[in-house]
């Protein structure tokens, strides 16, 4: 009895303690995160004046919502670009980044060098590094208008979609693929560093019993690796949706934050929690169809 009643004690010190240790971290997540959401979905619905005496709140209802898809000549198109662009950045991000993953968790000479090195453009994006190289160039790096001049240099996409019988329209896809490349690279650095996480992981016995059994590398790859790094791939592809939806040099967001700065503070909500809305339903899908075709499947 006892030691029972010593062990509960212990128990209730251990989660008192835990308690008091999560207390600054979930009164800040209460007052500088969830109170000022709850503040931008009512501002949504909402006229928003700022006076001496502090805000003025004019309930309109959906009014914000109508001015932003019926009156607003430019944001259905600034939805459809940021959502093309989202669609056709996250698999080359998140193939891009497992290819190099793999790669650099091979064992080879100045490894952790090279590791380094393609985490650097993250270190840098954060830094004061890009402002400088924004305003050093006319069109900025976000544009990558030199990207274009190269790729497009080098050899015609179009000539070489002909030449593999595929669809004209593809070109399209190919050339602004290549007109970002620049970008693309440089938003695989925490997604890459994720993956050789996961990859360090798996344990190495079950390659070595793949081997005794005749498996090829390819084969080790599908029924081993990639398995064995589902939970890695979700995490991955949450990061980089949210990476993408956010970033900076999206139309929408800076068209929203313009607004902002207008004062116009019942549109830019409205603006804003209705491309969030629209791309965590295209997140939610995507989670959704991965579930059920492969987590599903390889439990």
């Amino acid at each position: 009895m006892r030691t029972k009643k010593k062990n509960r004690g212990i128990t209730a010190l251990k989660a008192r303690y835990g308690w008091i240790c999560v207390a600054p971290w979930a009164l800040g997540l209460v007052l500088f995160f969830i109170w000022p959401v709850i503040q931008s979905v009512v501002y949504s619905f909402c006229k928003v004046n700022l006076s001496a005496g502090g805000m003025n709140i004019t309930f309109l209802g959906l009014d914000n919502f109508k001015y932003i898809f019926m009156e607003n000549a430019n944001y259905l198109d600034f939805m459809v670009e940021s959502l093309v662009k989202f669609l056709y950045s996250f698999p080359v991000i998140l193939v891009l980044s497992l290819i190099l993953a793999l790669i650099l968790n091979q064992r080879f000479r100045g490894r952790l060098f090279f590791r380094a090195l393609y985490f650097l453009p993250v270190i840098i994006a954060s830094g004061a590094v890009l402002k400088t190289i924004l305003s050093s160039t006319a069109a900025g790096v976000s544009n990558m208008q030199q990207d274009e001049s190269i790729a497009m240099s080098m050899f015609s996409v179009s000539e070489l979609v002909t030449s593999l019988g595929l669809p004209q329209q593809m070109s399209s896809y190919f050339v602004t693929l290549m007109d970002g490349i620049t970008g693309l690279i440089w938003n695989c650095g925490v997604q890459t560093v994720l993956f050789i996480a996961g990859l360090q992981a798996i344990p190495p016995l079950l390659y070595e019993v793949s081997r005794v059994e005749g498996a090829t590398s390819w084969e080790e790859f599908w029924f081993i690796t990639f398995p064995m790094l589902s939970r890695v791939i979700v995490l991955v592809s949450v990061f980089t949706m949210v990476e993408l939806i956010t970033d900076p040099t999206n139309k929408i967001m800076d068209q929203a934050y313009a607004f902002m700065r207008s004062q116009f503070y019942g549109e830019s909500s409205a603006m804003l929690w209705s491309y969030f809305l629209i791309v965590g339903v295209l997140m939610a899908a995507l989670l959704g169809l991965f579930k059920k075709c492969c987590l599903n499947k390889w439990e």
